[in-house]
Parts: structure tokens; C-alpha cells; sequence
């Protein structure tokens, strides 16, 4: 597991292999037991594997140019969220699981942020054909990598405080 959260990188580079059905179902358990305020688990998914709906897509993100190889994206939303609740930060957390759980299982994935830009949000919306009452969180691109970006050293002491500021 510590490999996997260690190693986990964006990957923009993808073969054309699809996805199974069972990794995606892993992939989308994984989401689901991140942990979310008062346990609400406010997160809902939609899947896409449909090559005019990714292009559609990326044609709609400005950073969603590694749809074009990636043979599946899944956008994380949320269904009749309450604005001053903590769907966002529950969405992060379901994102993540899927993150290195992907990873985790050999494939690549990359985060793209959707939400709080309303642009974006409208844009997916749009293209995913949802109501207005669902909010896009991110969108992530899935498939076999065909990169594999090497581990930058990330520690950093002076981002480190104990006990007080």
C-alpha cells in the first residue's frame, strides 16, 4: 500500500487496452468507502468509456488532453449537494481512494479539477447531460499506462511545525 501511495503519479499517456468490467466495479468500490462527513457519502459516479463522450470531454476541459488515449474518465459529482456542507472535501477523499486503488492495480489515472469553476462544472454538465442539480467534482482519466514518470522527492522539513505554528 505504501508503494502505491508513494508511486502514484499522473499519467497523460495511456495503450488503447479498455478497461474490464471488474476494474472499473473495483475502481468505483474503492471511491465509495473513502470516508465522508456524518457519513452522508454524498458522492455519485458516472463512468464513460464512450469515445465521442471523452472527446467531448476533453474538447470541454482545458487540461483533459489525455482523454484523447484514455480508453475511460469517471466524474465524480455530487447529487443535490448542500453548498455550505463538505461535498467537495468528501469528493477529494472518494477521488483519492480511486487514485491508488488505480494505481494500486497497475493502471494509470490523472486528476482534473472540475469544481468550484463554474465554467467547467457547466461545461461537463453539459456534455454528461446532467441535471442541475447534480455538481461535477473532478473528472479522472483511467487506463493501462503506457509512461511511467519517476518518483520526484517531495519531503520538505519546513513544511513541518510541531506542536505549535
Amino acid at each position: 500500500m505504501l508503494e502505491s501511495v508513494m508511486n502514484r503519479r499522473s499519467i497523460r499517456k495511456y495503450t488503447p487496452e479498455p478497461l474490464t468490467a471488474q476494474e472499473i466495479h473495483t475502481l468505483l468500490e474503492c471511491a465509495m468507502l473513502a470516508p465522508s462527513a456524518m457519513n452522508r457519502r454524498p458522492w455519485r459516479f458516472v463512468v464513460v468509456t464512450d469515445r465521442a463522450v471523452l472527446n467531448a470531454l476533453r474538447e470541454n476541459h482545458p487540461y483533459a488532453g489525455m482523454l484523447a488515449q484514455a480508453p475511460a474518465c469517471v466524474c465524480i459529482c455530487c447529487e443535490a449537494c448542500d453548498e455550505a456542507g463538505y461535498w467537495q472535501q468528501d469528493c477529494a477523499a472518494a477521488t483519492m481512494n480511486l487514485l491508488i486503488a488505480a494505481r494500486e492495480m497497475g493502471l494509470g489515472s490523472c486528476w482534473m479539477g472540475v469544481a468550484p469553476r463554474k465554467e467547467r462544472m457547466d461545461a461537463i454538465r453539459r456534455v454528461l447531460h446532467m441535471p442541475e442539480s447534480v455538481s461535477p467534482f473532478c473528472l479522472i482519466a483511467l487506463g493501462h499506462p503506457a509512461e511511467e514518470p519517476p518518483r520526484p522527492q517531495r519531503w520538505d522539513e519546513t513544511m513541518v511545525h510541531e506542536n505549535r505554528w
